[in-house]
């Protein structure tokens, strides 16, 4: 089992910037992606960003360019930071991993932690 903590969300205004982090424990050394999803209230859970173990990285359009995903491999940590944020934006954005190589751009992940909310007002 891995445990994800995440930390980092906040109430920002547009425009803003805001750095997500989430440290992983437990049998870390199984991690392979780790990634980063979004919920907006009324809405479907939806895939942000992925980095594999080599620094691979794949974002979904609506956060290219505004949005980069980074690793720390020695201490088991991803982050998020978030540029340019806009009220759309807003969610609970949660952390997650592949326990097995799935790839890249799979939305398959098997960890995942209680997520962060993230608020940007207009």
């Amino acid at each position: 089992q891995v445990q994800l903590v995440e930390s980092g969300g906040g109430l920002v205004q547009a425009g803003d910037s805001l750095r997500l982090s989430c440290a992983a424990s437990g049998r870390t050394f199984s991690i392979y992606t780790m990634g980063w999803f979004r919920q907006a209230p009324g809405k479907e859970r939806e895939f942000v960003a992925g980095i594999s173990r080599s620094g691979g990285t794949y974002y979904a359009d609506s956060v290219k360019g505004r949005f980069t995903i980074s690793r720390d491999n020695d201490k088991n940590t991803v982050f998020l930071q978030m540029n340019s944020l806009k009220p759309e934006d807003t969610a609970v954005y949660y952390c997650a991993v592949q326990g097995r190589p799935y790839g890249l751009e799979s939305k398959r992940y098997d960890y995942w932690g209680q997520g962060t909310q993230v608020t940007v007002s207009s």
